[in-house]
């Protein structure tokens, strides 16, 4: 695990169509991400310097920061590496004086929603918001406090 380099951008992409196929971010927003907040995104590498994993988090203004993305590639999950790039980005939020951290996950992900629970996010009153991105796109958004 690492902070995130500028030679990272196209393996970040490539990560993400993977790990979210029916919704990828496009290289711009990646890059648009990794300029403004590349100090809160960490990758995972395996041990031949292939890209397997990545976190990115805002900053922290006004002490509240939002995880935008946790992936892992399929033959790295279920190993605890998605637990620690959230460790790790959750560490580091706090040493920046993050006071809050707030996600959304997909309400049918159990496994990301499980992980998040385990590394003690609560879901907001009211359950899944309708919509959130878009028709038919709900989210559960979870917070974290610090």
């Amino acid at each position: 695990m690492r902070a995130v380099t500028e030679t990272d951008l196209p393996e970040i992409v490539r990560v993400d169509k993977e790990a979210f196929p029916a919704a990828p971010y496009p290289f711009f927003v990646v890059r648009q991400f990794f300029d403004a907040f590349r100090e809160h995104m960490f990758v995972l590498e395996d041990g031949d310097g292939e890209l397997r994993g990545y976190v990115m988090s805002t900053g922290t203004d006004d002490a509240e920061s939002w995880i935008l993305s946790l992936a892992v590639t399929a033959e790295m999950r279920r190993q605890g590496w998605g637990r620690q790039l959230m460790t790790e980005v959750l560490s580091h939020l706090r040493g920046r004086g993050a006071h809050t951290v707030v996600l959304s996950v997909e309400p049918d992900n159990a496994t990301a929603v499980a992980l998040y629970d385990s590394l003690g996010f609560t879901p907001s009153p009211g359950g899944p918001v309708r919509d959130y991105f878009g028709p038919g796109e709900h989210r559960l958004l979870m917070t974290l406090a610090l």
